[in-house]
């Protein structure tokens, strides 16, 4: 097999794993472990993968996609997954917190469905124009000031409003989990404030999002893996990412 196609799998591979390993590589290329450290060299020198311990990882990177008509699309049937398990651990009579996020309105629409008999709390329009339709579910509205995207409220009539609750749960999207730095990030400051006001509002607190948010990045880190009870993604995660949400007693779905 030429290098340039090897190349080519190497990355076809990490696009779809996250991350690969000199020793799989190796044995499934029949080749040395040092040809395909080299391999791993050239292609970071080609900004297309990051060297770590043992093998690579995808790059991180900021997509920038702020509105949600931008980030509805992407990752549909993922976020379905994601939705499912977020809904079963509802109990009738919750009272749980939908911020912004595009995952969140996957969760909201699985609740419609449902019609399960809880309270939703939500700042995001989209949740709120859903529910506009006779449903057992009693929606609470947050208003506050109108965020860049056009898709919420946010700020601090939002954060004082939140405050006075106390959430069973709460699912808080993300826009990028970065395990190496333990770091949470979104696009703007108020949108962070506001999920972090709702996290210390709730019982339990679950970041959703699909598993490529851990190699994507956002602008502003508005918290910790610590601040979370658990982490729903759609697919199981390598046993060496798996190993850092054990470590912060993050539970994993």
């Amino acid at each position: 097999m030429s290098q340039k196609k090897r190349h080519q799998q190497i990355i076809t591979k990490l696009n779809i794993d996250g991350q690969v390993f000199v020793k799989e590589l190796a044995s499934s290329f029949d080749v040395t472990e040092d040809c395909i450290r080299k391999d791993l060299t050239l292609l970071e020198k080609a900004g297309k993968l990051k060297r770590v311990h043992g093998g690579a990882v995808n790059v991180r990177v900021n997509l920038h996609h702020t509105n949600v008509s931008e980030r509805v699309e992407l990752y549909s049937e993922e976020k379905k997954i994601i939705a499912s398990k977020a809904v079963k651990e509802l109990e009738k009579g919750f009272v749980i917190f939908l911020d912004i996020s595009t995952s969140n309105l996957e969760i909201a629409k699985l609740i419609f469905e449902k019609n399960i008999a809880l309270t939703i709390v939500t700042n995001m329009i989209d949740i709120m124009q859903l529910y506009r339709q006779n449903s057992a579910v009693r929606l609470i509205f947050l208003g506050g000031d109108f965020n860049q995207a056009k898709d919420g409220f946010v700020g601090a009539l939002t954060n004082h409003l939140i405050r006075k609750y106390r959430f069973d749960m709460s699912f808080i999207g993300v826009v990028g989990i970065d395990l190496d730095h333990n770091v949470i990030t979104t696009y703007e400051t108020n949108d962070g404030m506001t999920k972090k006001t709702a996290i210390n509002a709730s019982k339990k607190a679950y970041m959703v999002g699909e598993s490529a948010k851990l190699n994507q990045d956002g602008n502003y880190a508005y918290a910790s893996l610590d601040d979370f009870t658990g982490y729903i993604c759609e697919k199981e995660l390598d046993h060496s990412l798996v190993k850092v949400f054990k470590d912060h007693q993050v539970e994993l779905m």
